[in-house]
């Protein structure tokens, strides 16, 4: 039997503990932090009645202050997919994600593998009837969809255990070279072979160290020295 999610999740779980600032979880998704804390707090928007407030797409770890977990990762980079190539309406992905959960009784959703099958396919479906999306409008975000969830590792009970992150906001590539583990490093980026630190080989290249020097030793390659760095310091 799969463990406890969402609301019932055991706080004991490292993957639903408070781990990442807004700011932090921004950073290794590639994202604006402004788009992040709306998913996650919500936000106000005006109506000829006055102002009105969204509900967040994602359950934050905490809100005092604002801080995400590994479970909160996965979510928001699934949510990535959605503002790569189309204009996300928050609106419509609230009401998409609460017809799944009360339609397919899955609680959050975009944290499960049943996103990768027919249950993924109702979600799309209903999200692209909110927004009048064309069929090949919905080709292209399943397509996108699917490749957001080829980055992510699941465990037995079918729940994310690791993510492969993107190298920066706008280059998407078949590489995965950087991991986000929670059991490696306190959740940190690493180069997912050897499980450097990203941080300390962009800070040890700061301090005036070569890539060949790193490479030597740490035993990584090239590309995975320039990989580390381009992921750390490209917005």
């Amino acid at each position: 039997m799969a463990p406890p999610i969402g609301r019932t999740a055991k706080i004991s779980d490292i993957r639903n503990q408070a781990a990442y600032t807004l700011a932090e979880s921004a950073r290794y998704l590639k994202l604006p932090t402004a788009t992040l804390r709306a998913w996650a707090l919500g936000r106000a928007y005006p109506t000829a009645e006055g102002a009105r407030q969204f509900r967040p797409l994602i359950r934050p770890a905490t809100t005092q202050p604002p801080q995400l977990s590994f479970w909160n990762l996965i979510e928001a980079h699934v949510l990535r997919s959605f503002r790569t190539d189309h204009a996300v309406s928050l609106r419509a992905l609230r009401q998409a994600l609460d017809f799944a959960e009360q339609a397919l009784r899955i609680e959050r959703l975009l944290l499960r593998k049943e996103l990768c099958a027919d249950a993924g396919q109702l979600f799309l479906d209903r999200y692209g009837e909110l927004i009048s999306l064309s069929t090949s409008g919905q080709l292209a975000m399943r397509r996108l969809l699917e490749e957001h969830l080829r980055r992510v590792e699941w465990d037995e009970w079918k729940f994310p255990v690791r993510l492969y992150p993107f190298l920066s906001s706008t280059l998407s590539t078949g590489d995965r070279p950087i991991a986000i583990d929670p059991g490696i490093s306190f959740g940190r980026p690493v180069i997912a072979r050897l499980s450097i630190s990203t941080a300390v080989l962009a800070q040890r290249m700061d301090a005036g160290e070569t890539v060949e020097d790193l490479a030597a030793d740490y035993g990584l390659t090239l590309p995975e020295i320039e990989q580390a760095v381009l992921y750390e310091r490209t917005a």
